[in-house]
């Protein structure tokens, strides 16, 4: 008689080979479109490189490389290429890992592979038997499949395969999604339809969305989702949902994804029938050692936990007496037999500590470096105040050298127009990565304290806020995949530039034509800083309308605590605009290396672009064009206007080279972020001429609403709430 498990698994290993183009709509199909090539010439050149295929192995990762091979190759060169299990003929395309590999093979590869991790491949042409071969290789069947996409890729972007010698291994071992994803169905802070996960279905029925969603996220190398939003539910820890969490795990597993979940740190009282959750306690030490090992027996490779405590109300270790280091470490013994790791997120502030929001992660967390175990990480949100359109970078990267501190981006466009705004995140990302913390002088930047090299950390990770759901195109606007696609390829390699990123997409998702790349590129690498000029110019930040976080909201000033008031970060009045930080302020500069605060503390050193982060500047100070800072700052804010102007009139040139569903849908969002762009200058010109009392300079368009009209505007269902 065959198990209940072993027939459900049955139709997933079925449903891994449905190939990806059975889905017709190119929305869907992400960057993964795999258009034939109409160009002859590269077809006869790549065809002459790949007579036939060579799978060296049956695991289910090496059949999910094969069908991606043969569909992708099938698809973009306009024939079937033959499929065999040896090497027999010349010029053949030839995959496995390495103990796969023939002797003669392995020692020409000998070199490579002591230079590549885990998870790293090597795609090397080589002479066989004096017969030329294509090998993708690594040290084990997924490192193979990343193998496959990266060489799929260069075949999309119309990239030679002539002579090939690549040797890649990621940078960071964890490199996930966080999907902030409610049981209910809702996305907190998600704007592309509902969650993924059908949990009222699983784990019986399995969509093709979840083979999709794994497919797409290891062909940029991203290792683990995290399925389950970081304000938790215990209920997530229950046999019930296990099951179905378990069910996901199986399908994602072939594609080398581990799945994570969040614990939320009462769930011994919620669901264990506890009266405590104390993290010194024996029974809820014993609780949460159970609980793991509950998960793993289902899970054998189930990844550790997320866990969001003592932030925003939830509970956590504080709520007994304890710190941070208690929680973490309670949670890490219950997780290390079976190889697992607690992943600690820093995202607090209190409404006790009336100083600076800004410095409060950075005071909690600084005295526990070095306390944690070995399996924590502390996951840090890139500034210190929540995912603005432009922060500094946190001043924890920098002030932590005995603990791995995990990068955390937000994909998701919560404060940057939800999914309606072209925002190119990857800008954001490297801006951050690249920023110099100088905590061992010169060079120490963030990506090396992410990726572990400035101090010797073996654990390493990314993590990116999910902005996936269950559109049709994923994230709810066509260019927001760049998104997901750039998180991806930063968390693989934090080091590689953003234009790279975005001429990679463009040839993957629309078109290899220069005519189209060009300017569509510009429009890209532009758009961020655009947001940030009809937004949130020269420094201001958390400026957004309450609750929603949907469009200006300057003026609000009734929230039950100060930090949750945009009047707190901004401090507009008749003498300036700005938040002090320097050391006549709240002092958060000296949280900086000497170098670094030194720059942020001086008017005159600190760059503009941060301005009224630090300082709390008269409106009439000049800025280094010679302008007053209230004339600057009102001409930025049209400035960022009049940039999306110049991106509708990119994209309505562009039309020829586009399927008319996507022209269509990028010219629609994009009307709407020019009308949102022009809320935004009105509305924050308006309200903070009010202190300025002068006039708007010339070139700044009249506001044609009143202030108060703005005030007036409420949206009870905007999305993400």
């Amino acid at each position: 008689m065959i198990s209940p498990k072993k027939l459900f698994i049955l139709p997933i290993v079925a449903l891994l080979m449905i190939p990806f183009d059975s889905f017709s709509q190119r929305d869907y199909k992400l960057w993964l479109q795999y258009e034939k090539k109409n160009n002859p010439e590269l077809v006869r050149e790549y065809s002459s490189k790949i007579s036939g295929i060579v799978s060296l192995e049956n695991s289910e990762s090496s059949k999910v490389a094969l069908k991606e091979l043969e569909v992708g190759l099938n698809d973009m060169l306009g024939k079937k290429i033959p499929v065999q299990s040896k090497i027999e003929g010349e010029n053949l395309l030839v995959f496995g890992s390495k103990l796969s590999l023939d002797a003669e093979i392995q020692k020409k590869l000998s070199k490579d592979f002591e230079a590549i991790n885990k998870d790293g491949f090597i795609i090397k042409t080589i002479s066989h038997k004096n017969k030329k071969h294509i090998v993708i290789t690594g040290k084990n069947d997924i490192a193979v499949l990343y193998g496959v996409f990266s060489f799929l890729r260069l075949v999309q972007t119309n990239k030679s395969i002539d002579n090939l010698n690549i040797v890649d291994s990621p940078k960071t071992n964890i490199r996930i999604l966080n999907h902030w994803d409610n049981l209910d169905g809702t996305v907190e802070r998600g704007y592309a339809g509902a969650s993924l996960w059908n949990w009222q279905k699983l784990p019986e029925f399995i969509d093709q969305r979840y083979i999709d969603y794994a497919r797409a996220n290891a062909s940029i190398g991203i290792n683990g989702t995290v399925l389950t939003n970081v304000n938790a539910n215990a209920l997530i820890l229950t046999p019930l949902y296990l099951e179905k969490v378990e069910a996901l795990a199986n399908v994602f597993r072939p594609y080398g994804i581990k799945v994570y979940l969040t614990a939320r740190f009462s769930a011994p009282i919620e669901i264990g029938g506890l009266k405590t959750a104390d993290p010194k306690d024996a029974t809820v030490i014993n609780w949460w050692k159970e609980k793991s090992k509950e998960i793993y027996k289902r899970i054998p490779d189930f990844g550790g936990f997320l866990v969001k405590a003592n932030s925003e109300g939830q509970p956590g270790p504080q709520n007994y007496g304890r710190d941070h280091v208690d929680g973490a470490n309670m949670l890490a013994d219950a997780v290390a037999p079976f190889g697992g790791v607690v992943m600690w997120r820093a995202f607090v502030y209190s409404e006790h500590d009336a100083s600076d929001r800004a410095k409060q992660a950075y005071s909690e967390f600084v005295p526990y470096d070095g306390r944690f175990k070995d399996n924590v990480i502390v996951q840090v949100k890139n500034g210190a105040i929540d995912f603005q359109p432009r922060e500094p970078f946190h001043p924890m990267f920098g002030a932590m050298p005995k603990t791995p501190l995990m990068m955390e981006f937000q994909i998701t466009q919560e404060y940057l127009g939800f999914s309606t705004h072209l925002v190119f995140l990857p800008k954001l990302f490297q801006e951050v990565l690249e920023a110099d913390t100088y905590q061992k002088g010169k060079g120490s930047t963030v990506a090396k304290v992410v990726d572990g090299s400035l101090d010797n950390h073996k654990l390493t990770g990314i993590a990116g806020v999910s902005n996936i759901g269950s559109d049709i195109n994923w994230t709810g606007h066509p260019f927001a995949q760049a998104n997901w696609y750039g998180f991806g390829r930063l968390a693989w390699d934090p080091y590689l530039d953003a234009e790279t990123i975005a001429d990679e997409w463009i040839r993957s998702t629309f078109s290899n034509d220069e005519n189209f790349i060009k300017p569509v590129k510009e429009m890209m690498m532009d758009s961020r800083e655009t947001a940030v000029n009809y937004m949130t110019p020269l420094g201001l930040h958390h400026i957004m309308d309450t609750g929603h976080h949907y469009g200006p909201g300057p003026w609000v000033s009734d929230l039950g605590r100060p930090d949750w008031n945009p009047v707190y970060y901004h401090k507009a009045d008749k003498n300036g605009i700005g938040f002090d930080r320097s050391k006549t302020g709240s002092n958060a500069t000296s949280q900086y290396a000497p170098e670094v605060a030194k720059m942020y503390d001086n008017l005159a050193t600190c760059p503009e672009k941060d301005l009224l982060w630090f300082h709390h500047v008269s409106w009439d100070y000049k800025l280094k064009n010679g302008r007053t800072l209230w004339d600057g700052m009102a001409l930025k804010y049209q400035q960022g206007v009049d940039q999306v102007e110049e991106m509708v009139k990119t994209w309505n040139a562009t039309e020829k080279y586009v399927d008319t569903e996507r022209f269509k849908e990028v010219q629609m969002l994009l009307q709407i972020q020019l009308k949102e762009a022009k809320w935004w200058r009105d509305a924050c010109l308006l309200y903070f001429q009010q202190y300025s009392g002068k006039q708007l300079p010339e070139g700044v368009e009249k506001p044609t609403q009143t202030l108060e009209h703005f005030k007036s505007l409420k949206f009870p269902f905007a999305p993400g709430n």
